[in-house]
């Protein structure tokens, strides 16, 4: 089912001023505005405070690489030449590699935040559903094998909080299996593949999934648990992603010292939250229709004086807010006060809050929510505690 023109991504973009493109940058290359950029950077805050719970650590690895690299990865052989990193998870395997590892030293579990490139074809670019450069928030882990339920676990566990916050639960998971009739397409023999994807079926039945059957649907180097999520419109989309990885750590010799003293082979997992970030919000855009949540949205409060006359205590308000980090704007423009509501609404923004004769005098404001459209006159301090209450409680 195709989104409703209205809440398409483009148009909800280019409207509430998130992203461009230039022909000039590139097609396929989106840049972000300062708005689209507080989307960006919550979402990731968010994925990371998640993560870092679950002891993960942060990584960080440049955007060039030799190509030997990507030729002991297998990726060479499955993707065209590129100059710049079109994955991370071969250069996650050179930190673990930096140095041996005891088995009571892990799991090791790096999390990264960075941009990949990949030459899509030029009629397959969509606005951020295909894009050239993407972001990544990606994270590996690299363990023993008696470790994987329980590291996928806790990914299970950080997925399910992440998207049920934003009200957009994942229903079904995919089992992304290979295809048995199709063996050059992946890496690795038969044996791995197997019991990587034993483990995943012994994963999502303990979980007690739906599961939807996906032969073909795996990386070329291991299975995958891909989370599918409804939206408002009735589509699924594959949201978050686990996938189990036998094959690298072999390719790049990763091990760990056992409690014999012998060297033993790991395993990595790929883990996923959003996938592509670009991608991601242009879900997410058009699932809430450009209404984001309120802590996610860009512009918080939008501060509107009757008229020319309040001007000064609308920004008087304003400073406050910022002083409290709400983010809010306002609108000083000489145009009525009905106009500016309607701008103000068209921007989708959570709260107005409307100063006039009484408000100065009272030092409140008129507070009108996007949730109920009611007005309430309250001291500016009960607003901004009600917000922050809003912000921490993630609604």
């Amino acid at each position: 089912m195709d989104a409703n023109k209205t809440d398409d991504h483009k148009k909800l973009g280019k409207e509430l001023d998130l992203f461009t493109f230039s022909d000039l940058v590139g097609s396929g290359l989106p840049l972000w505005t300062p708005k689209g950029t507080i989307l960006r950077n919550l979402l990731d805050e968010f994925v990371w405070e998640l993560r870092r719970k679950n002891g993960y650590e942060k990584v960080e690895i440049p955007h060039i690489t030799k190509r030997e690299l990507y030729e002991k990865s297998g990726h060479w052989e499955k993707w065209d030449e590129f100059a710049l990193k079109p994955m991370n998870c071969p250069h996650h395997t050179q930190i673990y590699a930096r140095k041996p590892w005891s088995y009571r030293e892990l799991p090791q579990r790096y999390a990264n935040t960075t941009m990949c490139y990949r030459d899509e074809q030029s009629g397959e670019l969509n606005g951020l559903s295909r894009v050239r450069a993407f972001t990544q928030d990606d994270a590996h882990c690299f363990c023993r094998e008696s470790q994987v339920k329980e590291e996928f676990l806790k990914i299970w566990d950080i997925i399910e909080e992440f998207y049920s916050t934003l009200g957009f639960k994942p229903k079904k998971i995919r089992l992304s299996f290979h295809d048995q009739n199709h063996p050059e397409k992946y890496l690795g023999d038969k044996k791995h593949w197997k019991t990587a994807e034993d483990i995943l079926s012994d994963i999502a039945k303990e979980k007690g999934a739906e599961t939807i059957d996906g032969v073909g649907e795996a990386a070329f180097y291991g299975p995958k648990l891909d989370f599918m999520a409804e939206d408002a419109h009735g589509r699924l989309w594959q949201v978050a992603t686990i996938q189990l990885d036998m094959n690298m750590p072999e390719r790049f010799d990763l091990t760990c010292t056992n409690e014999q003293g012998q060297r033993e082979r790991i395993v990595m997992i790929h883990a996923a939250v959003m996938g592509s970030i670009e991608r991601f919000l242009s879900v997410l855009i058009e699932h809430v229709g450009g209404a984001f949540p309120f802590w996610l949205s860009p512009v918080q409060a939008k501060v509107l004086g009757v008229s020319e006359k309040h001007a000064g205590y609308v920004r008087e308000v304003v400073a406050a807010l910022k002083t409290a980090h709400i983010r809010a704007e306002m609108d000083d423009a000489n145009e009525s006060l009905g106009k500016k509501i309607r701008n103000a609404k068209s921007e989708k923004i959570p709260y107005l809050l409307v100063v006039g004769d009484k408000e100065v005098e009272a030092r409140t404001v008129s507070v009108e929510s996007r949730n109920d459209g009611k007005q309430d006159a309250m001291p500016l301090a009960d607003f901004i505690a009600r917000a922050n209450a809003e912000i921490a409680q993630r609604k």
